[in-house]
């Protein structure tokens, strides 16, 4: 049964609309997170990964190895 949408929600927040500490605390979160979601999107496109024919656990050590040497690339 579907039932009308409860006009008391609060629905989110226009990014102008909220707090200046929020607002501060999302730019932090991006800044920290960038570097790493840059560097998993460069792994995703390498085919030798797409491809690897090893155990999940090598597999797993060299991606954390090439995820740390990418992260410290763009973050200086």
């Amino acid at each position: 049964m579907l039932v009308p949408y409860p006009a008391a929600l609060d629905l989110p927040h226009h990014h102008s609309e909220q707090p200046e500490h929020y607002q501060q605390f999302n730019r932090d979160h991006a800044r920290l997170r960038a570097p790493g979601e840059r560097a998993f999107a460069r792994l995703k496109s390498w085919r030798i990964m797409r491809r690897a024919r090893s155990s999940t656990r090598r597999v797993s050590r060299t991606v954390q190895a090439i995820h740390v040497l990418l992260t410290c690339d763009h973050s200086g």
